[in-house]
């Protein structure tokens, strides 16, 4: 590389960075505006939602990250490397505070170090994190089309497109598609190939718990979501608008890469699901015990994780047994 584009790359660097923190910004300055200005009559919503609901929701926050590493860990093992669940999950939760960050990769990077730590190659590792984000992302839109014709209101055209894109989504996870995707892409980035390509058995028990995932995360949504919703709503509707509605939502926010965890895209799109079951500042308390929650789940994970990592001296710096 010359002097002149390693330039040009820091420079490109240096303002990704900078469009990502102003858009992060932005987003939570809305998000902070709209709660700040419908404080008043959204805390009546949140103060109406028992602690016996908050529980039940709460289990359904926790309960998605467990099957999520499950999936993981599956693909993982087909890779080549089989980690008994404690490490696995010690790996799998610390990393996923890396979605936190903006930017996509970050999940992939801390996972990676400290799957090194453990006997993990690298290359397997990074396979294996890449794929879950691109799995997590094709399972949650498959989950979450049902719920589209609340959106943009035409069941007909919503159909089509959904049996369209679940047949080419099918055909992009099947081995004989994915395998020389993974390979053509370990070459771009100058990587030896994988030892052994994915099996069929893998990505689909991958993808099954990460369907599982999905529901988890959506049963979260549902229970806060039942508990305020208007007299007399259709309950299967509400059930679609927030099971299914919840991985379209978050699997549009994944697809704002430069915003961490989807913040303020996964809550505007749950606001528009919403609303026709009960008022704006419901939905509005709806997103925000939905998003709390789930951060609160990923940190008690995170938390596990780094105690288990620390006892066993996998953090850089600390001396080996």
């Amino acid at each position: 590389m010359t002097a002149e584009s390693e330039r040009s790359a820091i420079t490109l660097g240096r303002t990704l960075r900078v469009v990502r923190v102003v858009l992060l910004a932005s987003a939570v300055a809305v998000i902070g505006a709209l709660l700040i200005t419908n404080w008043s009559t959204v805390w009546p919503y949140l103060r109406a939602i028992p602690p016996g609901v908050l529980v039940l929701a709460f289990i359904g926050a926790l309960g998605s990250p467990i099957l999520g590493v499950l999936g993981w860990r599956a693909i993982l093992a087909d890779l080549g490397s089989r980690l008994p669940l404690a490490p696995a999950c010690g790996v799998f939760f610390i990393g996923q505070l890396g979605k936190y960050l903006p930017g996509s990769v970050w999940t992939v990077v801390m996972q990676t170090e400290l799957a090194s730590r453990v006997g993990v190659p690298r290359k397997r590792t990074g396979v294996a994190g890449l794929l879950a984000m691109v799995l997590a992302l094709i399972t949650g839109v498959v989950v979450g089309l049902p719920a589209a014709p609340l959106i943009v209101g035409s069941h007909e055209r919503v159909l089509l497109f959904s049996g369209l894109a679940v047949v080419a989504m099918a055909i992009v996870v099947s081995p004989p598609v994915l395998n020389p995707l993974v390979a053509w892409g370990m070459r771009r980035l100058g990587r030896e190939p994988l030892e052994h390509p994915l099996s069929l058995r893998a990505v689909g028990t991958m993808c099954g718990w990460f369907v599982l995932s999905w529901a988890s995360a959506g049963f979260l949504c549902w229970v806060l979501a039942r508990q305020l919703a208007n007299p007399g709503v259709s309950q299967g509707s509400l059930a679609v608008a927030a099971f299914m509605g919840f991985a379209l939502a978050s699997s549009l926010g994944m697809l704002s890469v430069i915003l961490p965890a989807g913040v303020g895209v996964r809550e505007a799109v749950l606001l528009v699901l919403l609303t026709p079951f009960m008022p704006l500042a419901a939905a509005s308390a709806v997103v925000i015990l939905a998003r709390f929650l789930s951060i609160v789940a990923d940190l008690v994970w995170a938390g596990v994780g780094w105690l288990w990592a620390r006892n066993h001296h996998l953090w850089p710096g600390q001396d080996e047994r």
